[in-house]
């Protein structure tokens, strides 16, 4: 994500110094057209001129998402750390049957339908037992028993597919939406919908400038001790931002799934291209990590929706074992919209343990497979994005990645606002303002068929991002009064000069 508002569009060398100097420039003679400038040099002033105005008035916002990310990044590495009391035991022994914790855990949380188990993965894990709640949708709540004693060690409010506990819903609730709800959600779908544009046309801007700084290593490594001012800042903008580009592509690409209004358009385009997660077909209703909910337990408890005969959650886990099946997985009872027992696994660490299958609550035989190797190329990419954007692939080494990311887009946007305030002009009567813009006039310079090029690109884009749309429709009306008022000034400076008067009198 670079911010280039010290490139000057007009300069030879846009990373040389601003000159102090009187300009001794011979004027050109009146009758004397300038050159057309062409197509390229059109389209790199006009990605200069949204670059640097995207930057500083978005910037704040993709600053906030990543402060906010930065402190999410470690969330599941923290969540193991803040909760070990009850995620973690001593282990001993062979562990009681899984009906039995679940029985102890539903005479602790009676007023909930069991939704789900998942048995410790490791001898010295808890079991998870995963409740809908009555007055709350959108959370199960976990209660953690002891595979050898069926002690209750606590219970939490879990969250979404990876049943995250209040600290780590907490973060991520705070980078999603600031704890503001669904206004709140319009800052991080602001950001993201701006960050991929801002850093291709950093990239852009960078991998473009004069023929002597395309070199190899000034485009990856910033200048030495030698470059001072805004050159200096220049060149580790654009070195952080080349290194950083994939992973802020990456990021916005993948934060904008979760985003409400993008979201639902990016929804239906992957329904369009058939690039849908497939589900297993034998679950009526049933969906990965949190299924609908019952009206009873499970298991041998006699309730409305109990197994048909003895394949409980013991028979079903068995059989997915058999299958293939290791890991952490989580065991979804069947309910009011699931209508038979669904095993998944649920590490995201490794990208390939995705698998599920449908094991028939009746006799405990496995009705269907569903691999994550047979997933369309596009699912699997979806899939691998969000693990990767939430922290959880390949565990801590994710969150270290993240958080360079974080750091490095703060940075940007840091260097970015130095460099407009270096570019102030530096005559001692005017040091207190800021950076002049990047001057008007980019669009104006393409040919005909770049602009209307150019709209359509914007205005398909502005339709699939809708954010996107409205706050560049919003720049584009803010930036035309400010040049109808420019002019309108320009003029009566231009009268008042022709009557003798003194310039602003």
């Amino acid at each position: 994500m670079s911010i280039e508002p010290g490139v000057r569009p007009d300069d030879a060398a846009p990373d040389a110094e601003p000159s102090t100097s009187p300009d001794t420039t011979p004027p050109q003679a009146p009758d004397r057209i300038p050159p057309r400038p062409s197509t390229g040099a059109a389209l790199r002033a006009l990605v200069l001129r949204l670059h640097f105005y995207a930057g500083i008035l978005i910037a704040p916002f993709i600053a906030v998402a990543a402060a906010t990310g930065l402190l999410y990044a470690f969330s599941p590495t923290l969540e193991q750390v803040a909760y070990r009391d009850v995620l973690t035991v001593e282990a001993g022994g062979d562990p009681l049957p899984l009906q039995e914790q679940i029985d102890a855990a539903a005479e602790a949380y009676p007023e909930g339908t069991l939704d789900a188990v998942r048995p410790g993965a490791e001898p010295d894990r808890s079991t998870g037992v995963l409740f809908t709640k009555p007055d709350d949708e959108d959370k199960r709540m976990s209660v953690f028993v002891d595979p050898y004693t069926a002690e209750v060690l606590g219970r939490y409010d879990s969250y979404g597919s990876s049943a995250s506990l209040p600290l780590r819903t907490w973060l991520a609730e705070l980078h999603k939406d600031l704890h503001l709800g669904e206004p709140g959600r319009m800052y991080s779908e602001l950001a993201a919908s701006w960050m991929w544009v801002i850093a291709a046309g950093g990239i852009v801007l960078w991998f473009t400038r004069g023929r002597r700084n395309r070199r190899v290593r000034r485009l990856l490594l910033p200048e030495g001790a030698g470059a001072r001012g805004r050159r200096r800042s220049l060149s580790w903008h654009g070195a952080v931002g080349t290194w950083a580009l994939i992973g802020l592509l990456a990021l916005s690409a993948t934060g904008l799934s979760w985003s409400n209004l993008a979201g639902g358009n990016i929804g239906s385009m992957r329904e369009a291209f058939g690039w849908q997660t497939p589900s297993l077909e034998a679950a009526s209703g049933g969906h990965e990590g949190h299924g609908g909910s019952g009206d009873g337990h499970g298991g041998d408890g006699g309730h409305e929706h109990a197994p048909l005969s003895g394949a409980g959650p013991e028979t079903a886990l068995a059989s997915a074992r058999a299958a293939g099946l290791d890991g952490p997985v989580e065991i979804a009872v069947p309910g009011a919209e699931r209508a038979v027992y669904t095993v998944a696994e649920t590490s995201r660490e490794w990208p390939a343990d995705q698998d599920q299958v449908a094991v028939d609550p009746a006799d405990g035989r496995v009705l269907e497979e569903l691999r994550f190797e047979d997933y369309p190329l596009m699912a699997k990419v979806t899939k691998w994005g969000i693990a990767a954007h939430m922290g959880l692939l390949f565990g801590l080494a994710n969150q270290v990645a993240l958080a360079a990311l974080a750091l490095a887009a703060l940075t940007l946007i840091v260097l970015g606002y130095r460099m407009w305030w270096q570019r102030r002009p530096t005559r001692a009567a005017s040091r207190a303002s800021f950076g002049r813009p990047v001057p008007r006039g980019a669009l104006a310079r393409l040919d005909w068929t770049a602009r209307i090029l150019v709209a359509l690109v914007a205005v398909a884009v502005g339709v699939f991002l809708p954010l996107f749309g409205i706050s560049l429709l919003a720049f584009l009306a803010v930036d035309t009064a400010l040049g109808l008022k420019q002019r309108a000034r320009a003029k009566r400076e231009e009268q008042r000069e022709g009557d003798g008067l003194p310039l602003g009198a």
